[in-house]
């Protein structure tokens, strides 16, 4: 692969960081930029001296634009995540992930960047109607929450930008992402994180329901990968979806880290199964995951001390972190 110069932003946080690894191995030209509000600069020190760093916010534009000249590929990352949060202060989200994504699609525009790559949720899926397992992309959208709303609406605008101005935009819908430098810090969330923590307290798996939901888990190295091969494809206005095909239950992965465990109410406006139909990303892309489950929880644990400073969420903390959530979204 030839020599590009590539812009990540977000690129100090869980995906981000990964995929800056996977670019330098192809020897490109790095720049990444993180106003490092979830992202952590330890994500990069291991290549700090390989790569330019800027500290800014993409809800600036005036401070990221010039970032931008002489790019070929940007990757977009930066974004907020977390359902909770985003039901108590929508503003912060519609900020960052509609505004902030029009600002780094106008930046790509006006510099003439090659191509787009924009990271984007399986979210935007709701609850699947049924005869829609697994989930293809043409899946009628129905986001449940504000994250999810606006995940959706900035890959809106980077194909609007696609459409109208002509720059070449591809949209990732990643399913249940997991690994190593996985956020440590925020609102109650993904179960990977609490679990790890809750592993090396001691304490019993807090599990939602029965255990028998299950999510399309894909570990982040196979993230990253196809976020390259997208990028290196000659295809644009596009939207893939990224998972493995097989999901894995709740309680599957309690079996494999070990620990008792304990029950809490299932939360509304999640759905039973995450499962991706991948049949478009295998075909055009030639694209498929390579990690096993099994192989990616062995993985996790081996790196398990990232997690040793983590919250440890108990019954009682989660119910009061998530109170917002079942008022929002509980139907009646």
């Amino acid at each position: 692969m030839t020599q590009k110069n590539v812009l990540v932003t977000g690129g100090a946080g869980f995906i981000g960081s990964h995929l800056v690894d996977r670019l330098l191995a192809d020897n490109h030209k790095v720049t990444v930029i993180d106003n490092f509000s979830t992202g952590r600069p330890d994500n990069l020190k291991h290549c700090k001296d390989k790569i330019q760093l800027v500290e800014a916010d993409i809800v600036n534009f005036d401070s990221i634009a010039s970032h931008f000249e002489g790019i070929d590929i940007v990757f977009h990352m930066a974004a907020l995540a977390d359902i909770v949060p985003s039901i108590v202060n929508p503003r912060n989200y519609y900020a960052s992930n509609v505004m902030g994504t029009m600002n780094v699609v106008e930046a790509a525009r006006l510099a003439k960047v090659k191509k787009v790559m924009y990271t984007a949720s399986s979210s935007c899926y709701g609850i699947p109607p049924e005869g829609h397992y697994p989930t293809e992309e043409t899946t009628p959208t129905d986001p449940e929450y504000p994250y999810a709303l606006t995940k959706y609406l900035g890959e809106q605008t980077a194909l609007h930008w696609s459409k109208v101005y002509n720059l070449p935009v591809v949209s990732l819908r990643l399913f249940n992402v997991y690994g190593p430098r996985s956020r440590t810090s925020g609102t109650y969330g993904a179960v990977f994180g609490v679990f790890l923590a809750q592993k090396l307290k001691g304490k019993p798996f807090t599990v939602v329901g029965t255990g028998e939901q299950s999510r399309d888990f894909t570990y982040v190295t196979d993230i990253a990968e196809a976020f390259v091969q997208a990028a290196y494809a000659g295809v644009e206005n596009e939207v893939f979806n990224v998972g493995t095909g097989k999901p894995q239950s709740v309680n599957r992965l309690i079996e494999l880290l070990g620990g008792e465990k304990t029950y809490i109410p299932k939360r509304p406006g999640e759905p039973d199964c995450t499962w991706a139909d991948v049949s478009k990303i295998k075909s055009k892309l030639g694209w498929q995951s390579q990690i096993s489950f099994e192989n990616g929880v062995e993985k996790i644990l081996e790196h398990i001390d990232y997690w040793r400073e983590a919250p440890v969420w108990t019954p009682e903390t989660i119910h009061d972190a998530t109170k917002d959530w079942f008022e929002c979204l509980a139907k009646n």
